[in-house]
């Protein structure tokens, strides 16, 4: 059975409409999207409607830790000083503890403005480093979790097998994460067929670093052909880079273009410390650059080259990474403020075609996080899938507001606060601000707090 809604205003691939009728199928695909209509007793929605953002990063555990490495100590502090406290989280963790943190977690997401969620999954195994008898429990955790909040979900199981360039011994801290090539194929089997039976989830995959795998193992995963969309975390910060050039004499994204056929499957995550060549190489490539604001600036990465790069025709997504902030509007504001603290300039995202700078944030968002998740998303339009956010329409801020100030009245000067109602392929999870599961989640995680300390 089809369901039909009225919207007076929303953002379509050509921009903003006014009075638009969308009809959606039992699937929750829409089939109708028609401007310049009469409601025809569809459910008038409260506000401005924009599609779902796609959230295109995620390490769903380590939200247990965020705002707990915010403590200075007499030696500087950097990635690799956090990525110790990350260390000593993991050491803790269950399967049902993963799940409990996913669950609360994305119905964060969803409340933030995100409908899509890519989960860069590393946390494989048990606490001594073992592979649990059903080598995908951890998985599980995290497409249980994907479930029950109702948010979508690309899973990318990650290889992870060294702990430094040309192949290092893994260290302690990383033993839950660990694979060889023919592991982490039988992961990607067993994981395959249940979620390709699932209408909002997909299957990727993921290489965690040029640290974290060599050349051999990549190609190992990629002569078999696997489905979905690529990602990898690369050139994140300065010392990977030093480490890449005094191990191959390349720079890692340099390296990574010329070893690997990388193309529209890929997503690079950060991508921070590229130089001139590789911003355009990467540009030409047609893969998406997996940017990550809130996470970069905890974590002092540096700052992507976004107005240079968006010149090149680069493609660009946001993810929340760590979970620091799980907030569409925050992420998008501090990517282009970083660009305006860089440039000392003001309103640096835009093109000839879309001046607004919140609008080609926002769709920029979009159409690469769609691309790097694999699914049918990121638009309003007939065949895809009926993600949407829907503003508050009585605030006084969006309700004055045209059609070239709506997003910036919300991206510059609102907050999330402003999103009242979120629907993922066509079921409503978020409806007046509220989720099903906002009480057992509060409860839930608290209790798991308590338990790890």
């Amino acid at each position: 059975m089809s369901q039909r809604y009225f919207a007076d205003h929303a953002l379509l691939p050509t921009g903003w409409a006014t009075r638009v009728l969308l009809e959606i199928d039992a699937t929750g695909t829409l089939t109708k999207v028609l401007p310049d209509s009469a409601p025809d007793n569809a459910q008038h929605l409260a506000g401005p409607v924009l599609p779902g953002m796609p959230n295109l990063h995620s390490h769903a555990f380590q939200r247990a830790m965020a705002g707990l490495a915010e403590v200075g100590s007499a030696q500087p502090d950097s990635f690799w000083s956090w990525r110790e406290r990350m260390y000593g989280l993991v050491d803790r963790l269950t399967p049902e503890q993963v799940g409990v943190i996913a669950q609360a977690l994305y119905v964060e997401m969803l409340k933030g403005g995100y409908t899509q969620v890519s989960e860069f999954h590393y946390l494989h195994h048990d606490t001594n480093g073992q592979a649990y008898s059903d080598p995908a429990e951890m998985a599980w955790a995290i497409t249980g979790a994907a479930e029950r909040s109702g948010i979508a979900l690309t899973l990318l199981p990650v290889l992870y097998a060294h702990s430094g360039f040309g192949g290092q011994t893994p260290n302690a801290g990383q033993r839950r994460f660990i694979h060889d090539v023919p592991g982490f194929i039988n992961l990607l089997e067993t994981l395959a067929p249940r979620i390709a039976d699932h209408p909002t989830q997909a299957l990727g995959m993921a290489f965690h670093s040029l640290r974290a795998v060599t050349l051999e193992e990549m190609q190992g995963v990629l002569a078999t052909n696997p489905t979905g969309p690529r990602h990898i975390h690369v050139a994140e910060q300065q010392r990977e880079v030093e480490d890449s050039l005094a191990h191959c004499g390349q720079r890692p994204v340099q390296w990574l273009l010329d070893n690997i056929e990388v193309d529209a499957r890929w997503c690079l995550i950060h991508a921070t410390h590229l130089d001139d060549s590789e911003l355009g190489a990467l540009a030409a490539s047609g893969a998406v650059a997996g940017l990550c604001p809130t996470t970069e600036a905890n974590l002092g990465d540096g700052l992507f080259r976004a107005a240079e790069y968006a010149a090149l025709g680069g493609k660009l997504g946001i993810g929340s990474d760590s979970h620091v902030s799980l907030d569409v509007v925050e992420e998008l504001r501090l990517l282009e403020y970083g660009q305006r603290l860089a440039s000392q300039q003001r309103n640096c995202l835009h093109d000839s075609q879309i001046r607004p700078v919140a609008d080609w944030l926002y769709r920029s968002a979009l159409a690469g996080g769609a691309q790097a998740s694999g699914q049918p998303i990121g638009t309003l339009e007939v065949g895809k899938r009926a993600d949407m956010v829907v503003l508050d329409g009585s605030d006084p801020y969006l309700a004055t507001s045209a059609d070239d100030t709506r997003l910036g009245r919300w991206l510059f000067g609102g907050s999330k606060q402003q999103i009242r109602d979120v629907m993922v392929a066509g079921r409503w999870v978020i409806q007046a601000r509220r989720h099903a599961l906002d009480d057992v989640n509060r409860t839930a995680l608290a209790g798991l707090f308590r338990e790890i300390g």
